[in-house]
């Protein structure tokens, strides 16, 4: 909840309460009617922008207690949802955005629509609430509503409303993540649970490998809360993964901590029992024993960003969107274009937007109408901003301790200005992340480098993570005013420069480097020299 300040008119000044609403949209995945309702509502009832998040949905700032019932209904009556955006239960399911088709992208999205459903909250008090008791949306896959029903493992509490949640719902908020091998969009490694298409070499999805205890939050100075990587757990076949899920989310419902929300995530489980007796507890809500996993290929970061084939015929086109921020001019164009041609959106974990279902004749003409409105193709974007994030931060967010959304832009300027000047390219990139506190949601912990607000104007400088986001970062320096970033930040990028191996990435480099000799570096700078021992 936010608060904002409205002059009366008896010219005093009160304290006026606003709502932050966010929507589920598991894969990413927005009808046309519902984009365009989102649209209008942000004009009509928020502060004029969307904001596209870190896990494929919208957020919609600045809503008044007044008019939360119109614009749930609103939403609700428009095939959206708010239903399990927040809380302790499962938040929203990720999948590639892309819209190719594919088998192994659509089972991976397919997967992820079930998930959602089966751990979405089943008491009706949600749309009594809202649209007075009718249910826009309430068809399930039978595999969905047999996987939720079954007991046959203890995991269900048998009388209640709430079969998977019961009265108490989980100890902390869960997060579920769905992909296919080599392609991590999602951030596989950032979730409670990760689960991998695995198909066999004609393409067709045979099971998945399941990834646990995954997460990104933390608190200052308490360094017994930690970020984490999710970890292997096992292979289940395709047939078996709405009931190996669920074992899992009722293993965290009974052994997660509930007497300190710090220590709620099913990581800090994991991290106390082991993966061994974590696997073991699971099975016997399972019912089977978990196979090993399966070899996969090497992980890659795909943006989706320009023009691609979805393979039925149509393209679709990936737009790069500063922060997630949509507005003004580029509002007005996506408005325009996405209604003009009624088209389907997704939205992505990095913050950006999909257009999707587009004739080739429709090419043209949107290409030129996206550059009219501001939206570029991903080779006038900047890379670096093309990988960045930011969470909201301040004023939107009330845990934030200072800027990230609003500082980002003059971050990436100073970092390109620092790049320029040690001599490295243009088309050199590396992942930057900034959130205003440790909470971690544009999951800075994974970035080459991560800048976690610690203070007014202040943060913590993260390193390590890599472009395929597969490694941890680790705290490097605390307490880093952001006018003293150059100091820190051109020694390393200058060494960067010079002795790095053959294309080894800044986390990589940092990595290898060690915190040891880069704090060296950076107390013993004095600028650019030409040779080095």
């Amino acid at each position: 909840m936010e608060a904002i300040n409205s002059t009366t008119e008896m010219n005093t000044v009160q304290k006026s309460y606003s709502f932050m609403l966010r929507t589920k949209n598991p894969c990413g995945k927005v009808s046309n009617e519902l984009y365009l309702a989102m649209d209008d509502l942000a004009d009509l009832f928020g502060i004029g922008t969307l904001r596209l998040t870190t896990r494929q949905t919208f957020q919609l700032h600045g809503v008044l207690k007044k008019d939360l019932k119109t614009v749930m209904s609103t939403i609700i009556r428009s095939m959206g949802s708010t239903l399990g955006a927040c809380g302790d239960l499962n938040r929203n399911v990720l999948a590639p955005a892309a819209p190719i088709e594919r088998k192994d992208y659509l089972f991976a999205q397919e997967t992820a629509d079930n998930i959602a459903a089966l751990l979405t909250p089943q008491s009706g008090f949600y749309y009594d609430m809202w649209v007075d008791g009718e249910r826009i949306m309430s068809a399930e896959p039978p595999e969905v509503v047999k996987a939720r029903n079954d007991n046959s493992h203890g995991t269900n509490f048998p009388d209640s409303l709430e079969p998977i949640y019961g009265t108490q719902f989980l100890p902390r908020k869960f997060k579920v993540a769905v992909t296919v091998p080599t392609d991590n969009s999602v951030d596989i490694f950032t979730n409670d649970i990760g689960c991998v298409v695995v198909s066999d070499d004609d393409g067709e999805p045979q099971g998945f490998n399941i990834y646990v205890g995954g997460g990104m939050g933390r608190s200052h100075r308490r360094e017994n809360t930690f970020p984490r990587l999710a970890e292997p757990l096992g292979y289940v076949p395709k047939k078996d993964i709405l009931y190996a899920v669920k074992a899992i989310v009722v293993t965290q419902r009974e052994n997660g901590r509930r007497d300190d929300r710090k220590y709620s995530r099913m990581k800090y489980l994991i991290n106390s029992w082991g993966i061994e007796k974590f696997r073991t507890v699971v099975e016997q809500y399972y019912g089977k024993k978990f196979e090993p996993c399966r070899e996969l290929p090497e992980w890659e970061f795909k943006s989706y960003l320009g023009w691609h084939e979805q393979g039925d015929g149509s393209l679709f086109c990936g737009l790069h969107v500063d922060n997630g921020r949509v507005k003004g001019t580029m509002k007005k164009t996506l408005r325009e274009i996405i209604e003009k041609y009624n088209l389907n959106v997704r939205l992505t974990p990095n913050q950006n937007i999909i257009l999707c279902d587009i004739r080739h004749a429709w090419k043209r003409p949107i290409t030129t109408a996206l550059a009219q409105g501001g939206l570029l193709l991903p080779r006038y974007v900047d890379p670096l901003n093309q990988t960045a994030m930011a969470c909201p931060a301040l004023p939107l967010c009330p845990l934030a301790i200072t800027e990230a959304e609003r500082g980002v832009a003059d971050i990436l300027k100073r970092v390109r200005a620092l790049f320029e000047k040690v001599g490295l390219k243009y088309s050199e990139s590396i992942v930057i992340r900034v959130t205003g506190c440790p909470n971690g949601c544009a999951r800075p912990y994974m970035a080459e480098l991560g800048f976690v607000g610690d203070g007014p104007n202040s943060y913590q400088i993260w390193l390590g993570g890599t472009p395929n986001q597969t490694s941890l970062a680790k705290c490097f320096m605390d307490k880093v005013k952001i006018q003293e970033l150059e100091k820190v930040l051109e020694p390393m990028f200058y060494y960067w420069r010079w002795k790095r191996q053959s294309k080894e990435s800044f986390g990589s480099f940092t990595t290898r480097m060690g915190f040891e000799k880069l704090q060296e570096l950076v107390d013993k700078w004095e600028g650019p020299v030409q040779s080095f021992s």
